[in-house]
């Protein structure tokens, strides 16, 4: 009788090992060279790639990115082509919010999905981290992190908070609200967003943006604002008293290493060093 009670004991502490054993390796990462076929969909995030060194292994990017010339085109970032996705054979897909890149599309790819959607500046560290150490390139994720760390450290302190409004879209007026990267630039730069919103998009009426008479206003030129007419030559902005700006979408609004140097431009503008 003891020999069998023994055996259970030893058969039941071989299930748990077992069973223990399986669990770690389905969450340990990959290493390195397990990637080595990645197809990016959000491009703010392919010069994050670039500074880590693997821009040999990115195969795909979407439309609108230029960061590596010799990856295939797969559409927008919104609707990829998930036949030539699949074509390119990626073990790794490096996607941004999951509303972009549903987990039921991420089921139609035999790859790895990374979601790169940060809403912060700090989470943009956080992320550059994330993947150093996903694709075996901490080290050169961490000495990227400390450079944007230190360019921000360039900022020059303000005597006044100015309050902002940015504009993201003439068309049907929206604003950056409270949920928006350029909320984060705007207050790493010595700033305010003066709309308080709980949204990364908010739709404003022109009357608004007078009630709130923010000290800057900002319009960026871009894909999402193609041509606006300058705000203080449209009819119903004639009593604004800000400060207008124009500033390049593609380094203010995509979450990735330009935020950190829009901060700087931002700031510039703040202390009124702008070219302007």
């Amino acid at each position: 009788m003891r020999r069998i009670k023994d055996s259970s004991f030893r058969l039941w502490f071989f299930c748990i090992v077992l069973i223990t054993a399986s669990s770690v390796a389905l969450i340990k990462t990959p290493p390195a060279y397990a990637y080595g076929r990645i197809v990016v969909l959000y491009a703010a995030a392919s010069p994050i790639l670039k500074e880590l060194g693997v821009g040999n292994k990115v195969v795909g990017i979407t439309r609108t990115d230029k960061t590596f010339d010799d990856a295939v085109k797969l559409g927008s970032h919104l609707k990829p082509n998930l036949e030539l996705i699949n074509a390119l054979r990626p073990d790794l897909i490096v996607a941004g919010s999951v509303r972009a890149f549903p987990r039921e599309m991420a089921e139609r790819v035999k790859a790895d999905v990374f979601y790169y959607d940060p809403g912060s500046l700090e989470d943009i560290l956080v992320k550059i981290t994330d993947l150093g150490r996903l694709l075996g390139k901490k080290q050169e994720a961490s000495v990227l992190v400390k450079r944007l760390r230190e360019k921000l450290s360039l900022v020059t302190a303000l005597s006044k908070t100015p309050s902002v409004i940015y504009e993201i879209s003439s068309n049907s007026l929206r604003v950056a609200g409270s949920r928006s990267i350029i909320t984060s630039i705007i207050e790493a730069a010595g700033g305010v967003n003066a709309v308080k919103v709980q949204k990364k998009h908010v739709l404003l009426s022109p009357e608004k943006v007078l009630e709130l008479n923010p000290d800057f206003y900002i319009y960026q030129v871009g894909p999402m604002n193609r041509n606006p007419e300058p705000p203080l030559k449209r009819p119903f902005f004639r009593s604004l008293h800000s400060k207008v700006v124009e500033v390049p979408e593609l380094k203010f609004a995509r979450p990735g290493i330009n935020a950190f140097e829009a901060v700087i431009d931002l700031n510039k503008i703040f202390r009124g060093e702008d070219n302007e």
